[in-house]
């Protein structure tokens, strides 16, 4: 028999293969969140497809705030449904899926407190916007001397 028909419920997650998951998308968030605090975000490109992926978001999602976002703008059934169509749009794209973390509130820095959970084209939708819309602006200022004293140790 096919290892793939049989029942999901015979199946268990790997914590293994989650913490290593969990440690990757952190490690992501962390290099991103010190780039965007040491160079100017308005002239980030995070990928080759920044204008036609920003385009296609405010095509989609014209009046989403970018730089305070909840669960609700991302997760609820309605949203979920907006997001899958936002998402298949960008299928191609090279780890368009995976998980990543985004920051919920743009002015603040990663926290427990302060990460959404999402996948890769939705977290490079909304910072490409934040990068151009300014939202991300003020934290070179604002945690410089943080990402200075990482840099030193």
């Amino acid at each position: 028999m096919d290892v793939l028909s049989r029942p999901a419920d015979e199946f268990e997650n790997d914590n293994l293969v989650e913490e290593m998951w969990a440690m990757k998308a952190f490690e992501h968030a962390e290099v991103y969140f010190n780039l965007i605090c040491s160079v100017d975000p308005r002239f980030l490109k995070l990928t080759p497809y920044d204008d036609q992926i920003y385009t296609t978001f405010r095509q989609d999602f014209p009046d989403l705030k970018v730089s305070v976002l909840s669960d609700d703008d991302l997760k609820t059934p309605h949203e979920k449904v907006r997001w899958r169509s936002f998402t298949e749009k960008f299928n191609k794209l090279e780890d368009y899926s995976y998980g990543t973390l985004l920051r919920a509130d743009a002015s603040k820095e990663f926290g427990q407190d302060n990460a959404i959970f999402v996948p890769r084209i939705q977290f490079l939708a909304i910072e490409i916007a934040r990068n151009r819309e300014g939202c991300n602006d003020q934290l070179r200022e604002k945690f410089k001397d943080k990402v200075k004293a990482k840099d030193e140790e």
